[in-house]
């Protein structure tokens, strides 16, 4: 099992020249749980209920030194849309004048340059993501469908005058560039993998109350069996009900955003913390982008104030891509399990869940995480539940997290904690505030 980390750690480094692994041993943490870069999709892939280190029992704590995940996914922006300004990772190809040459076509064939959006407020029903459109924007690789399908909106971009939050994170803390969303969909069947590794057939954001649970059970199901905590924390519905039986089972498990602040307040944070923005704090569109900075800013500060925060791993993504361009390729991966995309809703595209979904902005926010580092290794949603699964050695849920990398090149367990003390990072455009939606007017209080 070892070698195969090796492999992995030496196929991953081909795209990713910057990488400097811990010292040590390059494959493993100091406790010696696997530091996994992913499965190469050309060898035959790990089975559901693979664990992390096959020598150890299930639920044997591998990763003492955490002892809290938080996972804030917020709504529908790819990285380039937000990041691809950003001057770290690999953002827009640029011109003698600092500006991005990439491009569209529209539906008239005429060319659409990537431009800066001149306000922060987003133009409702234009921009689109469902599966249909989604392929036509990846377009077998070329990546060349989201003016064509978006509208000249699809090839916007901000920069950090506009998400000066987002920026300071993202140019202090690890960011991932290849942090892939789970499918080539919207919102909820990217949700789906965050909790299941698998889509379970579903394509939309309709959830029908009769859906089954899924086979291989969803991560909250691993944390019951071994009696290790966890609370989903809503601004809205919550999101455990996208599988109608999980809802059903832990509804006792569901809390709302302002205890959340107290608990990280007191220092009681369970082990995993999901955090479901709702309303106008999502960045959906047509929301206005600073009032779910606001939020972000304000759910990130109680961590990086709280008690808990030593022994800490919170992870800023976003569910899916929301329409907006974005440069590379989504790479192929492994079929979570056989259950195909519901033929009812795919809208004549014929394809499955054997590949992931557009890059989405991803900061992996810790005490341990690597200074001035940029990960090029592929990750996906189902990284955050091999990354759990990884700390408890639980058996993967399907094949996908199965053969997951584990977000945990981007953590150093062998220096001194590079971020013990919190830095100081740049205010929100918008007060930071987790509980009440800021004012409606886009110049700011």
């Amino acid at each position: 099992m070892k070698g195969y980390f090796l492999a992995a750690l030496i196929l991953a480094a081909g795209c990713a020249t910057t990488v400097t692994p811990p010292a040590g041993d390059p494959t493993t943490t100091p406790s010696g749980a696997p530091i996994l870069l992913g499965n190469p999709t050309t060898n035959a892939p790990f089975p559901a209920g693979t664990l992390p280190d096959p020598t150890k029992p299930e639920g044997t704590d591998l990763l003492p030194d955490i002892e809290h995940v938080v996972v804030l996914m917020m709504e529908n922006h790819s990285y380039d849309n937000y990041f691809g300004m950003l001057g770290r990772g690999e953002g827009f190809t640029l011109d003698a004048n600092g500006q991005p040459t990439n491009q569209n076509p529209d539906k008239t064939g005429a060319v659409v340059l990537a431009y800066h959006l001149t306000t922060t407020e987003q133009t409702a029903n234009h921009v689109t993501q469902n599966w249909v459109s989604s392929h036509k924007q990846f377009d077998d690789g070329k990546m060349d469908g989201f003016a064509a399908t978006s509208g000249k909106e699809g090839m916007g971009y901000w920069t950090g005058a506009d998400l000066p939050f987002y920026y300071s994170l993202a140019s202090v803390f690890p960011i991932c560039d290849r942090y892939f969303g789970s499918v080539l969909a919207q919102t909820l069947p990217n949700r789906r993998f965050l909790q299941a590794a698998t889509a379970m057939g579903l394509l939309t954001t309709t959830v029908n109350f009769g859906d089954p649970a899924p086979a291989g059970g969803t991560i909250f199901d691993k944390l019951h069996k071994f009696n290790i905590s966890w609370f989903e924390y809503t601004a809205g519905n919550p999101e455990i009900g996208t599988f109608p039986p999980v809802f059903v089972a832990y509804s006792d498990q569901v809390k709302a955003i302002p205890d959340f602040l107290a608990d990280a307040k007191a220092g009681t944070l369970p082990f995993f913390s999901l955090i479901t923005p709702h309303g106008n704090v999502s960045e959906e569109n047509p929301q206005d982008i600073h009032q779910g900075e606001a939020f972000s800013a304000g759910i990130i500060q109680a961590v990086l104030n709280s008690p808990n925060w030593p022994k800490t791993v919170l992870i800023l993504t976003y569910d899916e891509h929301g329409g907006y361009y974005d440069h590379v390729p989504p790479p192929p991966a492994f079929a979570p399990d056989n259950i195909p995309p519901d033929p009812a809703k795919n809208g004549g595209i014929q394809d499955g869940y054997d590949r992931l979904g557009f890059r989405v902005p991803t900061v992996v926010i810790s005490p341990f995480s690597k200074a001035n580092y940029v990960s090029h290794v592929v990750h996906d949603h189902t990284s955050i539940l091999r990354l759990m699964e990884t700390k408890w050695n639980l058996g993967a849920l399907t094949v996908r997290d199965a053969n997951a990398s584990n977000l945990l090149d981007v953590l150093d367990f062998y220096s001194a904690p590079a971020f013990l003390t919190p830095p100081k990072l740049a205010s929100s455009a918008w007060p930071a505030n987790a509980i009440q939606v800021p004012p409606a007017d886009p110049s700011g209080p």
